[in-house]
């Protein structure tokens, strides 16, 4: 699952995930993916480390979603 394969390449665990997703923040409007249909979500805020991550997801149903990818931006990240 290419979700799982980046969270490992940028050192992250699933609790850093459920932490961006509960306390990030949306500043974009949903993308329509126009090879499957789907609207594409962007979450972003930090992690308990101080790295910047966006993560990916679309809904599957009304409370299920499905996480596409994550990656940090490094710019952004929180200095010690």
């Amino acid at each position: 699952m290419h979700f799982l394969h980046e969270l490992r390449k940028e050192e992250l665990e699933m609790p850093d995930v459920w932490l961006v997703l509960r306390s990030g923040h949306v500043f974009s409007p949903p993308e329509l993916d126009t090879s499957t249909g789907e609207w594409k979500y962007k979450v972003e805020g930090h992690e308990t480390g101080g790295k910047y991550v966006v993560i990916v997801f679309s809904f599957k149903e009304i409370d299920q979603a499905f996480l596409i990818t994550v990656f940090s931006i490094e710019s952004k990240r929180r200095q010690p």
